[in-house]
Parts: structure tokens; C-alpha cells; sequence
């Protein structure tokens, strides 16, 4: 008897009731997957802004929350709370190089855009920056922006055209080289002159420090406290923060994908529980003809082991799928904006395919378990003489 040629002809003979059980598990297994990935594409990303935005330190307003911080790496708007006086104060303690950011939004063509104040020398220093197409500032004053290399490509602006900021046009001066980091989806403003378009006075958002020796950062850390009043968070800290609330709203995605894991391993009960009554004749001929209790258990058990073999297959590609199409929308909000980099893919993970359809199988040979215990049961006299 080939055990597996009737397996799989026993699961393919009813095509509706396959077809939906197979459903269940794939969407199931799907929704997963396509969670998984979009999590880990989005903690991938925060590290990699962290990493570019070249800081040791970050200096923010005492009552900031992590929320706030999550702003900083995506490039959000947020509020001006620190003198000026304060970024000149930290500036000067030995060591160290201060650059403000005063992040506000503006729009183009309807959509939002990121606007940035900023220092424009210290900030190219800092930044490393180089000028693709036209010049960067030539003083800190200068009425005039430049872009992230994603902004010109998607607004189709270029050197000498005009982008209107709070009613006041201001000429394109150069694009940036691509940075693969939030610079590239950014417009950029002397800072002095952001502060008067957006009436903010003499405020920035935060100041990203870069110290000489990352062996002194306690230190560092100290001096600054004593000289500001502000709170100092180092990369560490401020990553550490930010995957926190990112590892909790993924937790929380995929307990919701468990929900449907679980409704679909009902279906499977379902099933297998219909198909033991529907075959109990044809599990008395096979006890009859000399197949063992444990055979006919393996029968079952394989029947839905292949359930979720095939839907875990079929849900980890739709996933993959499912995520790639779903990264763009999420990106419009604003607590999971990491994703809108232009660099930003999601990856096709081997562990996360592997360990899925290991899943989806385990699932479905547990709720394969019980059918497959009630068919090995069945003794070849009651199960001939069921009508």
C-alpha cells in the first residue's frame, strides 16, 4: 500500500472542503509571515538610521517621551524647545561637536515633506555630505533649500526650480548625493531662516552631539547637564527605546496573526473529525486487510501534516508578497515612517521561511492529533458495519 499516493488522494477527493481548509491555514500562515517581515524590516530600518545620523549624543528636552525620540530618527516635526543659547553653551564644552536640527513640515504637490533647519557648515562636517547636482549654501543665512536626493526625484525638482515653503518661494541650490537615510526624503533651510519662516524665534527641536572620545561619554554626558537644562540620551539609549516600543507593537501584530493560526487549526479539526466519520468503511477494509492502529493514525497524521505543509508553503510566499505591498501604506504612518527610506526593502529571510513551514506543519499534525487518535480506534468490525 503506498501510504502517501492514498494520503494524498484522501485530502483531494472532496476539492471544496480542500480547497477552504487549505485556506484557512494559508491566510493564517500569510498574515504571519507578512507581520514577521514588516516587524523586522522596521527594526533593521530604525538601526540603520541610527547608524547614519552620525551621533554619540542626543540632547532633547527634558519632557520628551520615547514617542518623541522615535520622531528623531524618522525625520517627524516636532516641537522647538531648546534655546539657542543652549546649543552655543554645549558647543563650547571641550570635546564635543553640537549640531541643532529644528524639524518642521511643509508640502509639495499636496503631500507632506519633512523641512530641516539646520547649521549649513557644521552640519555638511557632520553630516559628510556631498552635493550632487548644483552647490550647497554658500552662508548661514541664505534664502534657499536643498534637497534629499528621493525628494527631487519624486517632485521632479531640479537645480533652479522653486519650492513654496508657508507662502514664500524659495530656489533649489543643490541635491544631495544619496544618503540611504532620512536626509534623502528631507528639504533643508539655514537654520535662522526656518526659524522666521516658521516663527519659532531663537528654538530648535534637539541637538545631535559627536564626541571625540567615546570612552568619556559619561563625562561628556555630565557636562552637558551641567551647563543645560536638558536631558541626554546616547545612541544606545535612544535605539534601545525605540525597539522597545517597536518589539511590543509586533508582539502584539503577532498575537493577532495567532488568532487566525488558531481558527485555522479549528478548521482542521473540523476536517479530519468529518473525513474519520465519512471513511470508517473504508478504515474497516484496511483493518481488515491486516493495517495496524498505528498506520491508520500515520494516515491521518500525514493527511494534516500536508495540510499545513502546502498552506504554510503557499502562506509564506503570499506573505512576502503581502508585506512588499503593504510597506508603502504603512509608511504613511507617522509611528512607522523608518519604512519610507528609499533603501528600505523587505528581505526574504531563509530562517523566517524555514521556521514558518515548520510552523504551519507542527500546527496542523497537533490538530491532526486528536482525528488521528479516534480513526486508530476504530476496531474493522465497527467500522465495516458503520452506515
Amino acid at each position: 500500500m503506498n501510504i502517501l499516493k492514498l494520503v494524498t488522494r484522501n485530502i483531494t477527493h472532496r476539492k471544496g472542503r480542500f480547497i477552504f481548509t487549505l485556506l484557512g491555514i494559508t491566510i493564517g500562515m500569510a498574515s504571519f509571515v507578512a507581520l514577521m517581515s514588516l516587524g523586522g524590516s522596521l527594526q533593521n530600518e530604525v538601526k540603520k538610521q541610527a547608524d547614519t545620523m552620525g551621533a554619540n549624543l542626543i540632547v532633547t528636552p527634558k519632557n520628551w517621551c520615547a514617542y518623541d525620540q522615535i520622531s528623531i530618527l524618522t525625520g517627524e516635526q516636532l516641537p522647538e524647545s531648546i534655546p539657542v543659547e543652549d546649543v552655543e553653551t554645549i558647543s563650547n564644552i571641550d570635546g564635543i561637536t553640537a549640531v541643532p536640527y529644528l524639524t518642521q513640515k511643509t508640502a509639495i504637490q499636496s503631500s507632506p515633506v519633512s523641512v530641516t533647519g539646520i547649521l549649513p557648515d557644521e552640519m555638511k562636517q557632520f553630516q559628510g555630505w556631498k552635493i550632487d547636482e548644483g552647490n550647497y549654501f554658500d552662508s548661514a543665512v541664505e534664502r534657499a533649500v536643498v534637497l534629499g536626493s528621493s525628494i527631487a526625484d519624486q517632485f521632479n525638482l531640479r537645480v533652479n526650480d522653486t519650492v513654496t515653503i508657508r507662502g514664500t518661494q524659495f530656489p533649489v541650490k543643490g541635491i544631495l548625493q544619496e544618503t540611504g537615510s532620512n536626509d534623502d526624503v528631507s528639504m533643508f533651510l539655514p537654520l535662522v531662516v526656518t526659524q522666521e519662516i516658521y516663527e519659532v524665534k531663537d528654538f530648535v527641536s534637539f541637538i545631535a552631539v559627536k564626541v571625540d572620545d567615546v570612552k568619556k561619554t559619561e563625562s561628556y554626558i555630565a557636562a552637558i547637564l551641567d551647563v543645560a537644562n536638558v536631558a541626554v540620551a546616547t545612541d544606545t539609549q535612544l535605539l534601545e527605546s525605540v525597539l522597545t516600543i517597536l518589539g511590543s507593537v509586533n508582539l502584539t501584530l503577532r498575537l493577532i496573526a495567532g488568532v487566525a493560526l488558531i481558527a485555522a487549526a479549528f478548521g482542521i479539526v473540523n476536517t479530519m473529525m468529518t473525513a474519520v466519520y465519512e471513511r470508517r468503511r473504508e478504515i474497516g477494509i484496511l483493518r481488515a486487510i491486516g493495517s495496524k492502529s498505528s498506520t491508520i493514525f500515520k494516515i491521518f497524521i500525514l493527511e494534516s501534516g500536508l495540510y499545513g505543509f502546502l498552506g504554510g508553503l503557499i502562506g509564506v510566499a503570499l506573505g512576502f508578497i503581502a508585506s512588499v505591498i503593504a510597506a508603502p501604506l504603512i509608511s504613511q504612518n507617522e509611528f512607522t515612517a523608518f519604512i519610507k527610506s528609499p533603501e528600505t526593502t523587505v528581505n526574504i529571510d531563509v530562517t523566517i521561511v524555514i521556521m514558518s513551514i515548520l510552523f504551519s506543519i507542527v500546527i496542523s499534525i497537533v490538530s491532526g492529533l486528536y482525528p488521528a487518535w479516534k480513526a486508530a480506534k476504530l476496531t474493522p468490525v465497527e467500522a465495516i458495519n458503520y452506515e
